[in-house]
């Protein structure tokens, strides 16, 4: 597949079915439309699922890990081919050598390991930060902030501004002021999400990370320290899963806001 022959963002339902309000789309056109978008597409070793990103709000994404080159390539053509963003965790550059091969606009984030192909759609409301304790969980701090992004979302990133040196957090609390989520990416024992949810009046998602000497339990202790946290409004996801943490920000950042005139929501 060349760059030309993408296509663009599929129309989401609400434009189908206005096209059809409009008499500039059949309502047999539009039922094969909506139809070919809820089948899942059967390429023996994956059965891809079209319908997602209208149940969703986001598509498929693709986990790398485990998976061939040949088999992550597929999956994205596929995905790609329907006019969606592509988004693939855990990748490695034999995969994205094998994408770029059928997705030429797809960018490697090697960091992150993540391959991605961004199409315009719907923004977040708001920004999410993205504060990661210490340089060591930048790896997982840059899965979520790539895959935040790459789900329509503003991303602040405060990096290095972990407990052990305070003053670096406080220094930059306007900016956790200004989210709409905070995601707090942390190792050792785990103790940012803490405090930093003692600082906002927004939802923080904490991500642990397999950071730390023997005692963390490669993630265990700040997974425990996170589900134990003293301040209200932390939400937990699984050690290093930068994603996850990503899907649950964007999802909060996309609820519709009320319209207080109308008593309607946007």
């Amino acid at each position: 597949m060349s760059h030309d022959e993408l296509p663009r963002r599929r129309p989401s339902l609400v434009e189908l079915l206005d096209q059809v309000r409009r008499g500039t789309l059949s309502p047999a056109d539009a039922e094969r439309a909506i139809l070919a978008r809820t089948a899942a597409e059967n390429l023996g070793f994956a059965r891809v699922d079209h319908g997602r990103a209208d149940r969703q709000g986001f598509p498929e994404v693709i986990y790398g890990q485990g998976k061939t080159a040949a088999q992550v390539a597929a999956i994205a053509e596929a995905i790609a081919r329907r006019g969606e963003p592509l988004l693939v965790t855990r990748a490695d550059h034999d995969m994205f050598a094998h994408v770029a091969k059928v997705v030429p606009d797809a960018q490697f984030h090697a960091d992150a390991r993540i391959i991605e192909r961004r199409v315009p759609g719907p923004d977040g409301h708001g920004t999410i930060v993205v504060a990661a304790a210490g340089t060591s969980d930048l790896p997982v701090a840059e899965e979520a902030a790539i895959s935040a992004e790459v789900m329509n979302n503003r991303v602040d990133r405060l990096y290095d501004v972990g407990v052990a040196g305070l003053h670096r957090l406080l220094a930059v609390h306007d900016r956790l002021l200004a989210a709409a989520v905070v995601i707090v990416v942390a190792g050792m024992e785990g103790a940012l999400a803490s405090v930093v949810a003692g600082l906002v009046r927004v939802p923080v998602v904490a991500v642990p990370t397999s950071v730390g000497y023997g005692a963390s339990f490669g993630g265990l202790a700040p997974l425990l320290a996170m589900l134990n946290a003293c301040a209200p409004g932390v939400a937990v996801v699984n050690i290093d899963n930068g994603f996850g943490a990503a899907a649950m920000a964007s999802a909060i950042n996309h609820l519709p806001i009320p319209d207080s005139r109308a008593g309607n929501m946007s």
